[in-house]
């Protein structure tokens, strides 16, 4: 059975980006003063960006090559994030079981959006086409923020 996509908050690798973000601030609070500035930031600036960018790309989703070019961006976003995670990691302020989670986790997300990269018009809205859908059981629904209402434009995509 098909599934239909409605809201951005649907999408698997939204959600995983937006957690990992949320896993990577909390992590982040222990981080020394002096990195307030410097890595705190940058790491979470990085991760943050990751489910923004996808969130960009969702809503470009009538133009494959705008589409594409978010998630390129969620994809570096997401690279620099795992980056700064073995800089916090060899500094001492985050431990190896931690770091080595937090990698396999932003692994995971890459993966989902090299998969999105490399298949577009699974995920791009066509014209002669208004919905696509996905097998049941593969999305976990629902929204951070709770219930979201249907915005104009919001057609279903698949997953």
């Amino acid at each position: 059975m098909i599934k239909k996509i409605r809201y951005l908050s649907e999408l698997d690798v939204w959600q995983n980006a937006f957690n990992d973000a949320m896993a990577i601030f909390r992590a982040s609070r222990a981080f020394p003063i002096e990195e307030r500035y410097s890595l705190t930031d940058q790491i979470r600036r990085s991760s943050r960006s990751v489910a923004a960018n996808i969130a960009e790309a969702w809503r470009k989703r009538r133009y494959p090559a705008n589409f594409v070019s978010k998630l390129s961006d969620a994809e570096a976003e997401a690279a620099e994030t795992q980056t700064w995670l073995q800089f916090a990691f060899h500094c001492g302020y985050i431990d190896k079981r931690t770091a080595d989670e937090l990698v396999m986790e932003y692994d995971r997300v890459l993966a989902q959006i090299i998969t999105m990269i490399r298949r577009p018009q699974d995920w791009t809205i066509h014209e002669d086409e208004t919905a696509y859908g996905v097998l049941e059981g593969e999305t976990a629904p629902g929204s951070p923020a709770g219930k979201n209402e249907q915005l104009p434009g919001d057609d279903t995509i698949a997953q």
